[in-house]
């Protein structure tokens, strides 16, 4: 079982930026492809961004392409979602998940609870 905990979270002004973190409990988590999702209100979980379990491939959704940067530190069993140039469409609840051995467009096996971002215009 691999526990998941995002942070970073909150309310920005549109065209802001935000940094979101998610720390990983697993020890072999260099084994685990990385990905964030969203969901917003009255709509489905979708998919953001995500990045290899090797670390040299990521995706992203095009409404977020050369907005939002996805990284990864393996050292410190950490993942990262930068997301500049907010827009009030990206309010949501962030969610971070894992799948071992995964490519970049992440099937995810574990979530984690998921931190609110609100972009006000």
């Amino acid at each position: 079982q691999v526990q998941l905990v995002e942070s970073g979270g909150g309310l920005v002004q549109a065209g802001g930026s935000l940094g979101l973190s998610c720390a990983a409990s697993e020890r072999t988590f260099i084994s685990y492809a990385m990905g964030w999702f969203r969901q917003a209100p009255g709509k489905e979980r979708e998919f953001v961004a995500g990045i290899s379990w090797t670390g040299g491939r990521t995706d992203y959704v095009d409404s977020v392409k050369g907005r939002f940067t996805i990284s990864r530190d393996n050292d410190k069993k950490m993942g990262y979602l930068q997301m500049n140039s907010l827009k009030p469409e990206d309010t949501a609840v962030y969610y971070c998940a894992v799948q071992r051995y995964g490519g970049p467009r992440v099937q995810p096996a574990y979530w984690g609870q998921g931190t609110q971002v609100t972009v006000s215009s």
